[in-house]
């Protein structure tokens, strides 16, 4: 609430003054040309004390929103709200075996905001990869493997944030989309659950990106990117900060010293991560190009605060 300033016309120099009625005097001759500045800073005040007002209230930490566009909420009711989410330090685990034995658990767990990836467990590897889940982001292929445990994944930690992304095919909201229809029915079924879906325009956005730095056609050489990739464009959109556990760089598999490691530190005798790497990176359809992905990643980490551990990097 703002005092209403009134300006005074004074008689002479003295003490005795009186209000005006209508508004400030006129006609001032050149002795008294100091009270008209000073009528003039009168109603200049109360709007310099508003303006004052509007930058606190709209500085204040309060006020502040971190809306991330291309990331939409499924929930009856709210469809379309926008990800509202931003933290000073992030810790990217990945899932990859390197993560075995790599005792990084604790420190993981007091970064503020902890991602991961698909439906990387957490119980029994807590010494490792900590146990806790910011955000989870997870590709289209694998959310059966998400619904076949949803009570753990949409009840039990409802806490987390989920981030799916799909190809448009299973993700349209016009009743055809398979795997939206099945996210709908896990937002209507679990109403505290945060699930996100990656919109269509920031998929195209992200295959921009990968022409971009790549200079090659993401649909023409027949890939598609993968989960990491989407996970680590969401933490330059949501963090200032990214630690990045567990995952290793495009020149580590042409090593001849590389230790063979699997490609999940939770499926320990399947395939080898860097023959995984390989398998995808020549295939002609359908293949994910890891190792270009990794390249990528290493131009970033000289233009954001990255930093890569279990290995380090050479940047």
């Amino acid at each position: 609430m703002y005092t209403l300033w009134f300006c005074f016309e004074l008689s002479g120099w003295g003490n005795e003054c009186r209000p005006v009625e209508q508004g400030c005097p006129r006609g001032l001759d050149m002795n008294n040309l100091m009270l008209r500045w000073l009528c003039l800073l009168s109603l200049s005040l109360p709007l310099l004390f508003w303006f004052a007002h509007v930058l606190t209230r709209d500085s204040s930490p309060a006020s502040q929103s971190h809306k991330l566009r291309g990331y939409t909420r499924i929930s009856p009711g709210r469809m379309g709200q926008l990800l509202d989410m931003h933290c000073s330090h992030c810790a990217l685990v990945s899932s990859s075996g390197q993560m075995i034995g790599a005792g990084a658990g604790e420190e993981i767990d007091k970064i503020g905001c902890v991602i991961r990836m698909n439906n990387a467990p957490t119980l029994g590897y807590e010494k490792d990869v900590g146990g806790r889940t910011t955000v989870r982001v997870v590709s289209h292929t694998s959310v059966p493997l998400l619904v076949k445990n949803e009570r753990y994944f949409f009840q039990q930690s409802a806490d987390t944030t989920y981030v799916f992304w799909g190809p448009e095919r299973n993700m349209r909201q016009d009743g055809k989309g398979l795997v939206f229809n099945i996210l709908l029915r896990m937002a209507r079924k679990y109403p505290r659950t945060k699930i996100y879906v990656v919109t269509r325009e920031k998929i195209q956005y992200c295959d921009g990106v990968f022409q971009n730095e790549t200079g090659k056609n993401r649909m023409k050489t027949g890939a598609f990117l993968s989960t990491g990739f989407f996970t680590m464009i969401l933490a330059i959109d949501m963090c200032d900060t990214i630690h990045v556990y567990g995952m290793i760089d495009n020149n580590y598999c042409s090593q001849t010293n590389h230790s063979a490691v699997p490609y999940h530190y939770y499926e320990q005798k399947r395939i080898d991560e860097c023959r995984m790497y390989k398998v995808h990176e020549r295939a002609q359809r359908g293949g994910h190009r890891f190792i270009t992905e990794k390249a990528i990643y290493a131009k970033w980490a000289t233009r954001h605060k990255m930093e890569f551990k279990h290995p380090s990097w050479s940047l």
